[in-house]
């Protein structure tokens, strides 16, 4: 089975230094794949690279087997970069006509009902539209190609509660109905969660958690514990810890029990994220980018 995307080596260089750098990684087909991390990781550089809008200054990257950017991937790839350009003096009517006279595959019935469920006049000029109806367009216009990868970056970042929900479903039932692979960033963790079966962790420009998320998951442990002596954590396991109060929080990366006093649960999605992105990374840890503390000793959490 082809991988979706597969990345080797890869990096990307501007003026200002490297946005990506020495990715390797493989999003098997067929996942949602959420893209997470801060501003400036190199998340949109990622879908970039991908969709062929930018090529790599190292390594490569095979989408759907072929190499990014390939003509015959036009047919099978769509993309929704954050700025969503459309044509601002066409009307929306306009702009779903040529989305349907540009490409060979073309579902008018699920493009309708997205355009619908924004209650969207097809006489309205895109340039009248706000940011999150010109992103429901977007979408529709992607999805509409039927494509076998879809790239979103920051889809939902403009959309109101009930949009997210709307469109994650429809996002779902494309995956779901199609095989459709689905890659998309976001800030909006919780819209992540029971949705995404893929991650990637993106910080500094580098890969710093990829796979499937359950395995990611069992992975870890959420610890609580009191504060001072005594709190020992596994040596060379600790992602972030921290304190709160009279209690230890710790996130670590075993699927063992923890020795002594530790209330140990699988973290949530969140609560992972959340640890790696408080923490720094560091490049000389091999599991993950980030552990501060010695390999060689144990560590203590103290107040």
């Amino acid at each position: 089975m082809e991988s979706a995307l597969e990345a080797t080596g890869l990096g990307r260089k501007y003026r200002s230094g490297w946005a990506l750098r020495d990715c390797d990684v493989t999003v098997p087909a067929g996942r949602i794949c959420g893209v997470v991390g801060p501003n400036g990781a190199g998340k949109s550089t990622l879908l970039a690279l991908a969709a062929g809008q930018l090529t790599p200054t190292e390594g490569r990257l095979q989408v759907l087997g072929a190499a990014a950017g390939a003509p015959e991937l036009r047919a099978r790839v769509a993309y929704v970069p954050q700025d969503k350009p459309l044509y601002p003096g066409l009307t929306v009517a306009e702009t779903l006509r040529m989305g349907r006279e540009l490409n060979p595959v073309w579902d008018e019935r699920l493009v309708q009902r997205i355009v619908e469920q924004g209650e969207l006049n097809p006489k309205t000029r895109i340039g009248s539209l706000s940011g999150g109806q010109r992103t429901r367009v977007c979408l529709a216009l992607a999805l509409g190609k039927l494509p076998d990868l879809l790239l979103l970056d920051e889809p939902m970042a403009d959309l109101d509660p009930l949009a997210r929900h709307q469109l994650m479903g429809t996002l779902m039932s494309a995956a779901a109905e199609r095989g459709t692979s689905i890659v998309l960033s976001s800030h909006i963790l919780p819209e992540l969660d029971g949705v995404i079966d893929h991650l990637l962790l993106v910080q500094g420009g580098r890969i710093r958690l990829a796979g499937d998320l359950e395995e990611i998951l069992d992975g870890h442990r959420l610890l609580t514990g009191p504060a001072g002596r005594g709190s020992v954590l596994p040596a060379g396991s600790v992602v972030e810890q921290r304190v709160s109060g009279r209690r230890a929080i710790a996130l670590v990366r075993t699927d063992e029990p923890v020795d002594g006093p530790w209330e140990s649960e699988r973290p949530s999605l969140e609560d992972l994220l959340l640890g790696y992105l408080r923490a720094p990374a560091n490049p000389h840890d091999p599991h993950d980018l980030h552990d501060p503390h010695d390999p060689h000793d144990p560590t203590e959490v103290t107040a």
